[in-house]
Protein backbone atom coordinates (compact mmCIF):
# COMPACT_ATOMS: atom_id res chain seq x y z
CA UNK A 1 0.00 0.00 0.00
CA UNK A 2 2.55 2.33 0.88
CA UNK A 3 3.54 1.79 -2.45
CA UNK A 4 0.64 2.47 -4.31
CA UNK A 5 0.10 5.70 -1.81
CA UNK A 6 2.95 6.98 -2.71
CA UNK A 7 2.16 6.68 -6.50
CA UNK A 8 -1.01 8.25 -6.13
CA UNK A 9 0.76 11.16 -4.57
CA UNK A 10 3.12 11.46 -7.03
CA UNK A 11 0.02 11.41 -9.90
CA UNK A 12 -2.07 14.36 -7.55
CA UNK A 13 0.88 16.60 -6.77
CA UNK A 14 2.10 16.43 -10.65
CA UNK A 15 -1.30 17.61 -11.91
CA UNK A 16 -1.54 21.24 -14.03
CA UNK A 17 -2.11 22.48 -10.60
CA UNK A 18 -0.23 24.21 -7.68
CA UNK A 19 0.29 21.72 -5.15
CA UNK A 20 -2.46 20.90 -2.75
CA UNK A 21 -5.06 23.75 -4.99
CA UNK A 22 -7.48 21.36 -4.85
CA UNK A 23 -7.77 21.06 -0.95
CA UNK A 24 -10.11 18.27 0.08
CA UNK A 25 -10.86 16.52 -3.51
CA UNK A 26 -6.95 15.62 -3.25
CA UNK A 27 -7.83 13.35 0.14
CA UNK A 28 -10.86 12.24 -1.54
CA UNK A 29 -8.96 11.39 -4.67
CA UNK A 30 -6.46 9.45 -2.58
CA UNK A 31 -8.78 8.21 -0.30
CA UNK A 32 -10.76 6.37 -3.17
CA UNK A 33 -8.05 5.30 -4.91
CA UNK A 34 -6.66 3.35 -1.61
CA UNK A 35 -10.03 1.88 -1.27
CA UNK A 36 -10.12 0.13 -4.70
CA UNK A 37 -5.99 -0.45 -4.52
CA UNK A 38 -5.65 1.26 -7.91
CA UNK A 39 -4.52 4.29 -9.57
CA UNK A 40 -7.11 4.50 -11.58
CA UNK A 41 -10.37 4.94 -9.51
CA UNK A 42 -14.02 5.00 -10.72
CA UNK A 43 -17.61 5.60 -9.47
CA UNK A 44 -19.67 3.02 -10.47
CA UNK A 45 -23.83 2.56 -10.00
CA UNK A 46 -23.73 4.88 -7.07
CA UNK A 47 -26.78 4.40 -4.56
CA UNK A 48 -28.69 5.43 -1.58
CA UNK A 49 -30.44 3.32 0.63
CA UNK A 50 -33.13 4.83 3.03
CA UNK A 51 -33.93 2.32 5.96
CA UNK A 52 -37.43 3.23 7.05
CA UNK A 53 -38.40 2.10 10.64
CA UNK A 54 -41.33 2.94 13.16
CA UNK A 55 -40.10 3.59 17.67
CA UNK A 56 -42.38 2.11 19.76
CA UNK A 57 -41.40 5.39 22.23
CA UNK A 58 -43.04 7.67 19.46
CA UNK A 59 -46.36 6.37 20.61
CA UNK A 60 -46.15 8.23 23.45
CA UNK A 61 -45.57 11.69 22.07
CA UNK A 62 -42.92 12.25 24.37
CA UNK A 63 -40.03 12.52 22.10
CA UNK A 64 -41.25 13.83 19.00
CA UNK A 65 -43.37 16.66 18.03
CA UNK A 66 -45.06 14.53 14.88
CA UNK A 67 -47.00 11.83 15.05
CA UNK A 68 -45.55 8.21 14.08
CA UNK A 69 -47.87 7.41 11.13
CA UNK A 70 -45.58 10.29 9.54
CA UNK A 71 -42.81 7.38 8.61
CA UNK A 72 -45.39 5.50 6.53
CA UNK A 73 -46.33 8.68 4.80
CA UNK A 74 -43.15 9.48 3.81
CA UNK A 75 -42.07 6.63 2.95
CA UNK A 76 -44.86 6.52 0.29
CA UNK A 77 -43.96 9.86 -0.49
CA UNK A 78 -40.54 8.54 -1.66
CA UNK A 79 -41.81 6.04 -3.16
CA UNK A 80 -44.13 8.47 -5.50
CA UNK A 81 -40.85 10.40 -5.64
CA UNK A 82 -41.84 13.33 -4.12
CA UNK A 83 -39.07 13.51 -1.32
CA UNK A 84 -35.55 15.48 -1.13
CA UNK A 85 -33.57 12.62 -1.51
CA UNK A 86 -35.57 11.45 -5.03
CA UNK A 87 -35.29 15.22 -6.14
CA UNK A 88 -31.33 15.17 -5.33
CA UNK A 89 -30.87 11.35 -6.41
CA UNK A 90 -32.69 12.25 -10.26
CA UNK A 91 -30.51 15.35 -10.24
CA UNK A 92 -26.91 13.39 -9.54
CA UNK A 93 -28.09 10.29 -11.51
CA UNK A 94 -27.53 8.22 -8.16
CA UNK A 95 -30.05 5.14 -7.82
CA UNK A 96 -32.40 4.71 -4.45
CA UNK A 97 -33.85 1.99 -2.79
CA UNK A 98 -36.29 2.48 0.05
CA UNK A 99 -36.38 -0.45 2.46
CA UNK A 100 -39.19 -0.94 5.30
CA UNK A 101 -36.93 -2.32 8.26
CA UNK A 102 -40.19 -2.04 10.57
CA UNK A 103 -42.35 0.65 9.53
CA UNK A 104 -46.12 0.19 11.29
CA UNK A 105 -47.69 0.39 7.44
CA UNK A 106 -48.52 -2.54 5.31
CA UNK A 107 -46.98 -1.17 1.83
CA UNK A 108 -48.90 -2.19 -1.20
CA UNK A 109 -45.62 -2.85 -2.97
CA UNK A 110 -47.94 -2.92 -6.69
CA UNK A 111 -47.60 0.52 -6.94
CA UNK A 112 -43.91 1.37 -6.64
CA UNK A 113 -42.45 2.31 -9.84
CA UNK A 114 -40.27 5.61 -8.63
CA UNK A 115 -37.78 4.04 -6.69
CA UNK A 116 -37.22 0.18 -5.96
CA UNK A 117 -38.64 -0.80 -2.73
CA UNK A 118 -37.35 -3.74 -0.16
CA UNK A 119 -39.77 -5.29 2.42
CA UNK A 120 -37.57 -6.44 5.02
CA UNK A 121 -39.96 -5.76 8.03
CA UNK A 122 -38.87 -7.32 11.07
CA UNK A 123 -41.58 -5.77 12.91
CA UNK A 124 -44.13 -2.78 12.71
CA UNK A 125 -42.47 -1.11 15.21
CA UNK A 126 -40.11 -1.41 17.98
CA UNK A 127 -41.66 -1.97 21.54
CA UNK A 128 -41.21 1.24 23.81
CA UNK A 129 -37.95 1.19 25.22
CA UNK A 130 -38.84 3.16 28.04
CA UNK A 131 -40.71 0.01 29.36
CA UNK A 132 -38.49 -2.94 28.27
CA UNK A 133 -35.72 -3.75 25.24
CA UNK A 134 -36.74 -1.97 22.16
CA UNK A 135 -36.14 -5.65 20.71
CA UNK A 136 -34.58 -8.94 20.81
CA UNK A 137 -31.47 -10.09 20.00
CA UNK A 138 -32.75 -12.18 17.36
CA UNK A 139 -34.61 -9.27 15.97
CA UNK A 140 -31.54 -7.50 16.01
CA UNK A 141 -29.40 -9.91 14.39
CA UNK A 142 -31.26 -10.58 11.61
CA UNK A 143 -32.04 -6.78 10.99
CA UNK A 144 -28.17 -6.63 10.93
CA UNK A 145 -27.99 -9.92 8.62
CA UNK A 146 -30.68 -8.05 6.08
CA UNK A 147 -28.87 -4.83 6.07
CA UNK A 148 -26.09 -6.90 4.79
CA UNK A 149 -28.14 -8.74 2.43
CA UNK A 150 -29.45 -5.53 0.45
CA UNK A 151 -26.18 -4.39 0.11
CA UNK A 152 -24.64 -7.72 -1.33
CA UNK A 153 -27.42 -7.58 -3.80
CA UNK A 154 -26.09 -3.81 -4.77
CA UNK A 155 -22.49 -4.82 -5.02
CA UNK A 156 -23.48 -7.16 -7.34
CA UNK A 157 -24.73 -4.70 -9.75
CA UNK A 158 -21.02 -3.14 -9.70
CA UNK A 159 -22.07 -0.58 -7.02
CA UNK A 160 -18.86 0.69 -5.54
CA UNK A 161 -20.28 4.38 -3.74
CA UNK A 162 -23.09 3.95 -1.35
CA UNK A 163 -24.71 6.25 1.34
CA UNK A 164 -27.27 5.32 3.46
CA UNK A 165 -30.66 7.22 4.83
CA UNK A 166 -33.55 6.94 7.10
CA UNK A 167 -37.15 7.72 7.75
CA UNK A 168 -38.51 7.01 11.40
CA UNK A 169 -40.37 9.55 13.46
CA UNK A 170 -38.41 9.37 17.19
CA UNK A 171 -35.19 8.02 15.92
CA UNK A 172 -33.10 10.91 16.92
CA UNK A 173 -33.84 9.91 20.23
CA UNK A 174 -32.31 6.23 19.67
CA UNK A 175 -29.28 8.07 18.14
CA UNK A 176 -28.94 10.76 21.04
CA UNK A 177 -28.99 7.34 23.24
CA UNK A 178 -26.64 5.30 21.15
CA UNK A 179 -24.35 8.47 21.02
CA UNK A 180 -24.01 8.88 24.34
CA UNK A 181 -23.88 5.55 25.13
CA UNK A 182 -20.21 5.01 22.62
CA UNK A 183 -19.09 8.35 23.49
CA UNK A 184 -19.87 9.19 26.71
CA UNK A 185 -20.44 12.58 26.20
CA UNK A 186 -23.58 13.99 28.05
CA UNK A 187 -27.23 13.78 26.93
CA UNK A 188 -27.17 17.46 27.79
CA UNK A 189 -25.45 17.77 24.51
CA UNK A 190 -26.25 14.83 22.21
CA UNK A 191 -30.28 15.71 22.58
CA UNK A 192 -31.46 17.60 19.72
CA UNK A 193 -34.92 19.14 18.46
CA UNK A 194 -34.94 16.50 15.69
CA UNK A 195 -38.40 17.04 13.24
CA UNK A 196 -38.63 20.18 15.21
CA UNK A 197 -39.45 19.98 18.70
CA UNK A 198 -40.30 23.45 20.40
CA UNK A 199 -38.48 24.18 23.43
CA UNK A 200 -41.32 22.92 25.64
CA UNK A 201 -40.97 19.51 23.98
CA UNK A 202 -37.07 19.43 23.96
CA UNK A 203 -37.09 19.47 27.80
CA UNK A 204 -39.79 16.62 27.80
CA UNK A 205 -37.36 14.58 25.15
CA UNK A 206 -34.49 15.18 27.31
CA UNK A 207 -36.24 14.30 30.21
CA UNK A 208 -37.88 10.88 28.96
CA UNK A 209 -34.70 10.64 27.58
CA UNK A 210 -32.86 10.33 30.84
CA UNK A 211 -34.96 7.78 32.14
CA UNK A 212 -34.41 5.64 29.55
CA UNK A 213 -30.89 5.67 29.83
CA UNK A 214 -31.07 5.39 33.94
CA UNK A 215 -33.42 2.25 32.94
CA UNK A 216 -31.23 0.47 30.52
CA UNK A 217 -27.88 1.44 32.54
CA UNK A 218 -26.61 2.00 29.23
CA UNK A 219 -22.99 3.24 30.29
CA UNK A 220 -22.40 -0.60 31.01
CA UNK A 221 -23.17 -1.28 27.43
CA UNK A 222 -20.58 0.69 25.19
CA UNK A 223 -18.25 -2.42 24.86
CA UNK A 224 -21.27 -4.89 24.24
CA UNK A 225 -22.94 -3.00 20.44
CA UNK A 226 -25.33 -5.51 19.55
CA UNK A 227 -26.28 -5.60 23.23
CA UNK A 228 -26.79 -1.97 23.09
CA UNK A 229 -28.85 -2.09 20.18
CA UNK A 230 -31.35 -3.95 21.33
CA UNK A 231 -31.89 -1.99 24.37
CA UNK A 232 -32.58 1.32 22.49
CA UNK A 233 -32.07 1.27 18.70
CA UNK A 234 -34.94 1.30 15.63
CA UNK A 235 -34.48 -1.58 13.29
CA UNK A 236 -33.37 0.94 10.60
CA UNK A 237 -30.88 1.85 12.74
CA UNK A 238 -29.34 -1.87 13.38
CA UNK A 239 -30.29 -2.66 9.63
CA UNK A 240 -28.20 0.17 8.44
CA UNK A 241 -25.34 -1.00 10.55
CA UNK A 242 -25.55 -4.42 8.98
CA UNK A 243 -24.90 -2.59 5.74
CA UNK A 244 -22.26 -0.30 6.87
CA UNK A 245 -20.37 -4.11 7.63
CA UNK A 246 -21.26 -5.50 4.20
CA UNK A 247 -20.25 -2.20 2.53
CA UNK A 248 -17.09 -2.31 3.66
CA UNK A 249 -16.54 -5.98 3.00
CA UNK A 250 -17.18 -5.36 -0.39
CA UNK A 251 -14.77 -2.56 -0.50
CA UNK A 252 -17.10 0.57 -1.34
CA UNK A 253 -16.59 4.37 -0.92
CA UNK A 254 -19.08 4.61 1.79
CA UNK A 255 -20.70 8.26 2.31
CA UNK A 256 -22.14 8.85 5.69
CA UNK A 257 -24.84 10.98 5.79
CA UNK A 258 -26.01 12.50 9.43
CA UNK A 259 -27.21 13.02 12.89
CA UNK A 260 -28.57 9.27 12.79
CA UNK A 261 -26.61 7.28 10.23
CA UNK A 262 -23.53 8.61 12.06
CA UNK A 263 -24.90 7.18 15.09
CA UNK A 264 -25.35 3.98 13.26
CA UNK A 265 -21.76 4.11 12.09
CA UNK A 266 -20.81 4.12 16.12
CA UNK A 267 -21.97 0.85 16.68
CA UNK A 268 -20.77 -0.46 13.30
CA UNK A 269 -17.35 0.68 14.35
CA UNK A 270 -17.35 -0.89 17.45
CA UNK A 271 -18.08 -4.20 16.07
CA UNK A 272 -15.36 -3.40 12.93
CA UNK A 273 -12.84 -0.45 13.78
CA UNK A 274 -11.08 -0.34 10.43
CA UNK A 275 -14.61 0.60 8.70
CA UNK A 276 -13.71 4.35 8.80
CA UNK A 277 -11.08 3.73 6.26
CA UNK A 278 -14.08 3.65 3.54
CA UNK A 279 -15.80 6.10 4.95
CA UNK A 280 -16.55 9.78 3.59
CA UNK A 281 -18.72 11.90 5.68
CA UNK A 282 -21.05 14.08 3.86
CA UNK A 283 -21.57 17.05 6.07
CA UNK A 284 -22.56 17.81 9.31
CA UNK A 285 -26.00 18.03 10.10
CA UNK A 286 -27.62 20.86 12.01
CA UNK A 287 -29.38 18.23 14.43
CA UNK A 288 -27.47 19.09 17.83
CA UNK A 289 -24.69 16.43 18.64
CA UNK A 290 -23.45 15.39 15.20
CA UNK A 291 -20.72 18.23 15.45
CA UNK A 292 -19.35 16.53 18.25
CA UNK A 293 -19.99 12.73 16.88
CA UNK A 294 -17.86 13.31 13.77
CA UNK A 295 -15.36 15.33 16.19
CA UNK A 296 -15.53 12.61 18.27
CA UNK A 297 -14.50 9.93 14.87
CA UNK A 298 -12.00 12.49 13.81
CA UNK A 299 -14.26 13.19 10.87
CA UNK A 300 -14.01 15.96 8.32
CA UNK A 301 -17.54 16.55 6.49
CA UNK A 302 -17.31 17.82 3.12
CA UNK A 303 -20.46 20.15 3.53
CA UNK A 304 -21.77 22.36 6.29
CA UNK A 305 -25.27 23.53 4.59
CA UNK A 306 -27.23 23.20 8.11
CA UNK A 307 -29.36 20.63 6.57
CA UNK A 308 -31.16 18.24 9.24
CA UNK A 309 -33.87 16.18 6.82
CA UNK A 310 -31.77 12.86 7.07
CA UNK A 311 -32.76 10.60 3.96
CA UNK A 312 -29.05 10.43 3.03
CA UNK A 313 -29.84 14.13 1.15
CA UNK A 314 -26.23 15.09 2.49
CA UNK A 315 -25.00 11.70 1.08
CA UNK A 316 -26.67 12.31 -2.57
CA UNK A 317 -25.12 15.92 -2.69
CA UNK A 318 -22.01 14.65 -1.61
CA UNK A 319 -21.56 11.78 -4.13
CA UNK A 320 -20.61 14.39 -6.86
CA UNK A 321 -17.84 16.14 -5.52
CA UNK A 322 -16.38 12.43 -5.16
CA UNK A 323 -16.82 12.00 -8.65
CA UNK A 324 -15.05 15.18 -9.33
CA UNK A 325 -12.33 14.16 -7.02
CA UNK A 326 -11.93 10.55 -9.51
CA UNK A 327 -12.46 12.80 -12.71
CA UNK A 328 -9.69 15.03 -12.12
CA UNK A 329 -6.76 12.21 -10.96
CA UNK A 330 -7.96 10.27 -13.79
CA UNK A 331 -8.87 12.97 -16.72
CA UNK A 332 -6.44 16.02 -15.63
CA UNK A 333 -3.41 16.51 -17.24
CA UNK A 334 0.13 16.31 -16.01
CA UNK A 335 2.93 19.51 -16.11
CA UNK A 336 4.27 17.21 -18.46
CA UNK A 337 1.79 15.65 -20.63
CA UNK A 338 0.93 19.33 -20.87
CA UNK A 339 4.28 20.91 -21.43
CA UNK A 340 3.18 23.11 -18.96
CA UNK A 341 6.40 24.91 -16.59
CA UNK A 342 6.61 23.66 -13.00
CA UNK A 343 7.32 26.14 -10.27
CA UNK A 344 10.92 26.95 -10.09
CA UNK A 345 11.05 28.52 -6.69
Amino acid sequence: MDNLQEQLQHLINTKTKPLGALGRLEDIALQVSLIQQTTKPAISNPQIVVFAGDHGIAATGLVNPYPQAVTAQMVLNFLSGGAAINVFCKQNNIGLTVVDAGVNYDFDKSNMSASKFVDAKIAHSTSNYLEEDAMTIEQANKAIESGRAIVKQLAATQCNCIGFGEMGIGNTSSASLLMSAVTGISLNECVGRGTGANDVQLRIKLETLKKAFQFHQLQQYNKAPVELLCKISGFEIVMMVGAYLQATEERMIVVVDGFITTAALLIARLIKPSIVDNCIYAHTSGERGHEQMLQYLNAKPLLNLGMRLGEGTGAALAIPLIQSAVNFLNEMASFESANVSTATI
